[in-house]
């Protein structure tokens, strides 16, 4: 069978195994439902809120099923030696992570589609303005952190570990890259340092799909640093990547 082939049998494996589980499947897709539902209810769901909600939760969506789900994942696949046995198989590694990180784009792209729905239709937020910019942030977006999210793995002593390893990650990140409100009303220091991080980028990307409907030829500094990330990712998962425990 060709590498592509190996791949798609891959990616299949994966939908069916994760959906093996489905109360953690239910979650992984209503976590950022659950926040959307929430801060609009309490707050009142004005259309400037919703514009900072949706995309910003939207973006939550990305770096939690791929970044966090991976890093989790690969952890827990390492020290359990199931990497090894697959490192022994005639598998190619580029087949087998294409139908893991395959599994994870899915999972993303359905988070974005709800969180976008459901925004839209329950609380009457805006439907993409643009869609080339919306899939191409997205795709952007999905890929770099799920290189980074597998990267990040090699850094994880154990299993145990990864909760703490991948939290102390992505709650800073969510509170300071624009996810609950503007990045504009944090301090100085603060904004630099989300200046830097993939995850503003994201959400500035769907932000100007969403909200203000911008094209790519707007973006192109936000694109241009998640591209710089998810060649870091892509180095890192390449030189670093460890198989056994």
């Amino acid at each position: 069978m060709s590498t592509a082939a190996l791949a798609w049998s891959q990616f299949r494996f994966e939908r069916r195994n994760f959906w093996r589980n489905p109360s953690a499947a239910f979650f992984n897709f209503m976590l950022p439902l659950i926040f959307l539902v929430l801060i609009a209810s309490v707050y009142g769901a004005k259309n400037s809120d919703l514009d900072i909600l949706v995309p910003g939760l939207a973006g939550l969506a990305v770096m939690s099923t791929t970044f966090t789900a991976l890093a989790f994942n690969m952890t827990f696949l390492r020290e359990q030696g199931i990497l090894k046995r697959m490192r022994g198989t005639p598998v190619p590694p580029g087949a087998y992570f294409g139908g893991v990180v395959g599994n994870a784009v899915v999972n993303a792209f359905v988070q974005i589609a709800l969180v976008i729905g459901v925004g839209h239709v329950v609380f009457g937020g805006d439907l993409p303005r643009n869609w080339v910019t919306l899939i191409v942030f997205s795709a952007v977006g999905v890929a770099t952190f799920a290189c980074l999210g597998i990267a990040f793995a090699q850094l994880i002593p154990n299993f145990d570990a990864a909760p703490a390893y991948t939290n102390a990650v992505f709650l800073p990140a969510i509170f300071i890259s624009g996810v609950f409100y503007s990045t504009e009303k944090m301090p100085r220091v603060l904004e630099i340092v989300a200046d830097v991080l993939p995850l503003k980028h994201v959400i500035d990307g769907l932000h100007a799909a969403i909200v203000s409907g911008s094209g790519l030829g707007s973006t192109l500094d936000s694109l241009a640093i998640l591209l710089a990330w998810l060649a870091v990712g892509v180095w890192a998962v390449l030189k670093r990547f460890r198989w056994e425990p």
